[in-house]
This record gives structure tokens, sequence and C-alpha cells, in this order.
């Protein structure tokens, strides 16, 4: 492999350079959280392998080692020439990290859902899990056609499903106070940036396009032979021209996405002590009963 492009003055060097440091503190982190709940899990006398904990490993090593070999999945462009770099195998390990990570999410919204009664909130983690699955076939779709129609219906469906967990988040955090309630409200915010990035940035982009290449009347690729192309073609090149429309999204996804699937393991930490954050709801005082006196005679 040559790694002459690897220099300052090479802004995608730079930029591949922030992807790997960041995978480092992002597995560092899961493996104390992981170290955390072995000990924990020891001292109860008894080994439990916690699925949360199995769900952000693959969430966590699925994005670093996207952010190792990043690539194109449409444009079929990689940073290193290897068969680890194809579409075909990054986009089956970003498929089960995505699903990995959506399930966390309706897990914590489950739970959270039982302890206040939230039909919305139950209602919302069945719903994400389908919704995802669906923007993964429509990504699947995109990458083996080249049809970047796929990348904006997966990302519209993105957008749907964060808005419902917003709006769960909402709605549960009115039940709870502290730590739980500052952390939900976080997660809000989160999500609100989130959302305005993919409808005014990546949505558009794909469209963009898509566009561009009806108007140029390109050729999209049959199933079979674009399962064919994802498998053996891949371009190298270390060009920030190439690059520079992946960047913001791909360094937002392998840093404050993981550093979600992070937050959503260490639920763990406190949902045995949910109950102490848990507001008590107030009661109305019942109305002052009239005692009849008897009439003087």
């Amino acid at each position: 492999m040559n790694f002459d492009w690897l220099a300052l003055s090479n802004p995608v060097a730079v930029w591949w350079s922030f992807l790997l440091v960041v995978s480092i503190v992002n597995i560092g982190v899961f493996a104390a959280l992981h170290w955390h709940f072995r000990r924990r899990s020891s001292e109860r006398g008894a080994f439990q392998v916690e699925i949360m904990i199995v769900l952000c490993a693959a969430y966590v090593f699925g994005c670093a080692f996207r952010s190792i070999l990043p690539r194109a999945d449409v444009q079929r462009i990689v940073l290193f020439d290897t068969w680890l770099s194809s579409v075909l195998v990054g986009r089956s390990v970003a498929t089960i990290a995505e699903i990995c990570f959506v399930i966390q999410w309706a897990i914590v919204l489950r739970y959270l859902a039982r302890v206040t009664q939230s039909d919305f909130a139950r209602g919302v983690s069945r719903t994400i899990v389908p919704l995802i699955i669906v923007a993964e076939c429509c990504s699947w779709y995109a990458v083996v056609t080249t049809n970047y129609l796929g990348n904006a219906i997966e990302n519209s469906l993105w957008a749907v499903t964060f808005l419902l967990i917003a709006a769960a988040l909402l709605r549960l955090c009115v039940e709870f106070g502290g730590v739980v309630q500052a952390a939900m409200r976080t997660a809000v915010v989160g999500i609100f940036g989130y959302l305005v990035f993919l409808v005014s940035v990546d949505v558009p982009m794909y469209v963009s396009r898509w566009q561009s290449d009806l108007a140029g009347s390109k050729q999209i690729l049959g199933i079979v032979a674009g399962f064919h192309d994802v498998s053996t073609r891949w371009a190298v090149t270390h060009d920030i021209a190439h690059w520079h429309e992946e960047i913001a999204w791909m360094s937002l996804y392998f840093s404050a996405a993981v550093w979600s699937s992070l937050a959503l393991c260490s639920f763990l930490l406190v949902k045995d002590r949910l109950h102490h954050y848990r507001l008590k709801p107030v009661r109305a005082k019942a109305p002052m009963l009239l005692t009849h006196q008897p009439s003087a005679r």
C-alpha cells in the first residue's frame, strides 16, 4: 500500500487521522464500560451477558471498522486497496451495526414505557426497529443499483425514526427528575441537531445527486450486475474533491452517533435506580366533607 498521501498538507489524511483517534477513544470507553459491568456481575456471584453490551459492541466496533476503512458506497471510492474496503463487506457491517443501534433505543424506550406505563413510548419502541429495517433495504437498493433515491428514502426514514424517539423522550422526561431527566433533555437536543442536519444537508444532497443522474440519463445497475459490482469494484482515491461531501456525515456518524450508543449502554448503570428519579404524581386533596350538625330544638 502507498502511504505517501498521509501528510498534514492533505485534508483527507487529517480527516482520516481524526476518525482513527475517535475510534480508539470510543473503543476505550466501551472497554471501560464492559469492565465495569463484568465486575458488577462478578460481585453479584453470577456472570451475566447483558444484551445492551452486545448491541453496543456491534455498533462501536462496526463504526471503528468503517472509520479505519472509509468508503463511499454508491461512488465505489475507498482509501485503501483491499477487499475489506469493498462495498459488500462495508455495507454488511453497517447494516448489522445500525440495526443493533436502533434495537438499543427500542430496549431503553420499552423499559421506560413499562416503568411509566406510557402507551405512546411503548408504541414507538415497537415501531422504530421495523422502520430501520426498511431503511436498510433502501440503502442496499441504493448501493447495489447506484440509485441515490434509495439513500434519500433511507435517510428520510432515519429522520422519521428519530422524530418519534424525540417525541417519546419528551413524553417520558416529565415523569423523571435529576440526572435521568437531564439525560433525556440532552438526548432530545442532540436529536434535534441531527434532524436539522438530515433535513438541511444529508437528504437534499442525495436528492440533488439523484436528480443530476436523471438529467444525465445515468443507467442504474440491475440486481445481479449490482451485487457483482459491489463485490469486485472499488477505486482508491485520496483526493479531497472526491471525499468532501462525505466528510461531514461520516465525522458526525463515527463520533456523536457512537457516543449515543455508549450512553444507551450506560443506561444499565441507572436502570435499577430509576425509582429514585421517578417523580411522584401530585394527588389532589379530597374535598372537605361538611358534617351535618343537628339543629338545636
